[in-house]
């Protein structure tokens, strides 16, 4: 199904809906600083890579899949973008469901289809073997990331998509470097995949993710 050119329902970039009257002072602090940029003329705007009309976008989690599939479809080039949930470090596996469940059904909500990929912890475990005491942003991230995102790119290789691009990128616990170095190996697997690196950790983006999880 394309998502969000013609069928419902119809996506839209919302970067202006209201923050919840609780929300938390760095979310007020965020969006402080969008109305300053706006008022200064700068406008927001999200494009992909040349010749891309349909991304696969790799998801840990729903807000985070929510804001960046928003933030794609802004574009007028993109026609589809599908969630692909591949991620067997996620533990224990009451926790992956619950992700992959609520991820699922935020996409059945917004109109965007959902790929359910193997849980695949056996084979995680034998690829981070020996790296168990690593630190965050550590060898054994970049071997997680590459994990996942090498499935991701096989899938969009087999399916004809464009690009791939990954919900990791929008968090500020990540080395935003780490996961798009990533990203460009898994595409260069495939002749014509591209990466779609962009600065998802942007005010915007972070004020997106929080309305998501706060709201829906």
């Amino acid at each position: 199904m394309s998502n969000n050119r013609g069928g419902p329902p119809q996506l839209s970039y919302s970067e202006g809906a209201p923050l919840p009257v609780e929300a938390p002072t760095w979310a007020v602090a965020a969006r402080d600083r969008i109305n300053e940029k706006r008022e200064k003329g700068l406008v927001h705007k999200c494009e992909p890579p040349p010749g891309v009309t349909r991304v696969l976008l790799h998801s840990c989690c729903a807000p985070c899949s929510g804001a960046m599939v928003e933030e794609m479809v802004s574009s007028e080039s993109v026609e589809e973008v599908t969630v692909f949930f591949y991620n067997p470090n996620i533990h224990p596996r009451k926790e992956y469901e619950i992700r992959k469940e609520e991820n699922k059904r935020y996409c059945e909500q917004i109109g965007v289809p959902f790929i359910d990929c193997d849980y695949d912890m056996e084979n995680w475990y034998k690829r981070m073997k020996g790296m168990e005491y690593d630190p965050e942003r550590g060898h054994r991230c970049t071997e997680c990331f590459d994990m996942r995102m090498e499935r991701a790119a096989l899938y969009a290789h087999e399916h004809d998509f464009h690009a791939i691009a990954t919900t990791n990128a929008t968090s500020r616990w990540k080395d935003v470097k780490q996961v798009d170095d990533s990203g460009y190996r898994s595409a260069a697997r495939y002749e014509g995949l591209k990466y779609w690196s962009y600065d998802w950790q942007s005010d915007e983006m972070t004020i997106r993710k929080y309305q998501i999880s706060a709201t829906e």
